[in-house]
Order: C-alpha cells, then sequence, then structure tokens
C-alpha cells in the first residue's frame, strides 16, 4: 500500500490491519539470549544508522530473543532491573511486537511474547509503504499507570525519553548483528492504539522498523 493511500486512509478512519498469515500462537517462548560477544561498543556506535530498504527474510527465534533483550530485557534478574533506564524504575514502556501471524507483547520477565490481536499490523505501525512488508515492527507503548510517582505533567516527557532510550539500544543491537532498522515517530498512533486494543491511560509513542538489510 503506498503512502499516501495510507494517509488518506487515516484521514478517513479506515486505516486497518491484514489478517494475519496462518495461525497466532497465544505465546511465543523465547530461547535464552545470548549476553556475550557481538561488536564492540565503540564499532557499533560507528555502524549505528537508519536504512529504510530491508529483506522480506524473517529473523530468526534466538535473534528476536536477542534484540528483545537488548531492547528492554531483564539484565539484574535479582532486582528485575532492565537493559534500559526509566525514570524511578517506573519501567513503563511496553514493547509491543508486530508480525505477520500477530502482535504481541513483550513479557521481559518471563521472556515471552503475548498475543494481543491475531492479525497483521504491520501496515498500520506507519505511513512509509516499507513498514508493510519488512519482517517486523516494535511499538513502544507508555503505560502511564505506572508513573504514580511521576507528576501528571511530566509523565510524557519522562516515557519519551525511557522509550528513546530502549530505541538506542536496538539501533545499538542492529549495527552489532548486521540488521537494518529506523525510528518513526510519523505514524498513526489513534489506528494504532485501537488495533491493538489499548486504554486511555496508554500512549503509544514511536514504532521502530527491523530486519536484514536489502541487497
Amino acid at each position: 500500500m503506498t503512502t499516501l493511500t495510507k494517509l488518506a486512509l487515516g484521514l478517513m478512519g479506515q486505516l486497518r490491519p491484514r489478517p494475519a498469515a496462518g495461525d497466532a500462537a497465544a505465546q511465543i517462548r523465547l530461547p535464552r539470549p545470548q549476553r556475550h560477544g557481538g561488536m564492540p561498543l565503540m564499532a557499533a556506535l560507528a555502524h549505528r544508522r537508519s536504512s529504510r530498504e530491508f529483506a522480506a527474510t524473517p529473523l530468526p527465534p534466538q535473534v528476536l530473543a536477542d534484540l528483545l533483550w537488548a531492547a528492554d530485557g531483564v539484565n539484574r534478574p535479582a532486582s528485575g532491573g532492565r537493559t534500559a533506564p526509566s525514570a524511578l524504575d517506573a519501567q513503563e514502556i511496553d514493547v509491543y511486537v508486530a508480525l505477520p501471524q500477530g502482535a504481541y507483547r513483550y513479557d521481559a520477565a518471563a521472556n515471552t511474547l503475548e498475543l494481543v490481536a491475531g492479525a497483521d499490523l504491520r501496515r498500520v505501525t506507519g505511513y512509509q509503504d516499507f513498514v508493510d512488508d519488512a519482517p517486523l515492527d516494535l511499538v513502544y507503548v507508555a503505560d502511564h499507570r505506572r508513573q504514580r510517582m511521576v507528576p501528571a505533567e511530566q509523565r510524557g516527557l519522562y516515557a519519551a525519553a525511557a522509550a528513546g532510550a530502549i530505541a538506542q539500544n536496538v539501533y545499538l543491537f542492529a549495527a552489532s548483528a548486521g540488521l537494518a532498522t529506523v525510528i518513526r515517530a510519523w505514524i498513526d498512533r489513534g489506528a494504532i492504539a485501537d488495533a491493538l486494543g489499548l486504554d486511555p491511560d496508554q500512549q503509544v509513542l514511536l514504532s521502530q522498523t527491523l530486519g536484514w538489510p536489502k541487497r
């Protein structure tokens, strides 16, 4: 679907997911993330970049598990601490994964993906045409109910900073693993919220597309 068509559908409130490709499992158990190896930090920073051309090849389960752990996984099991910071350790950002077979919420503590929508939401996660067929899109959603210790007028700012930290983790993992990625703020937040079944306390902040680079 072209960008102009998506814009038109969005203006009419008609931007909708596609049917799922195959059956969507209620839960996907991810492999244990590999926490060692990869590119040195300074080299990953040197290779960090945005790309908008993606091969349609799915990511293997191990790569997906490593990606999500790098994004916002549990790196200190005793305390539940994450790889990305959040003010007052509110951990208000949920990472949703839009796959061809369905949309899932990443449960970092359980290292699983939990089904939230049995449809292909990739078309809905952004206006650009490349998001339709890239292997996956991540959606960062702030659950403001977890920010009770943060003044109400500052919750959006704090959540945006936390989402930015997660997005940069994804960028660095992508650079290390040879993946392509791009963060996107030009999105139809209402359509995404409807497709994910979010409530008013949950705010869609950003989307990020991932995949192997198109050769």
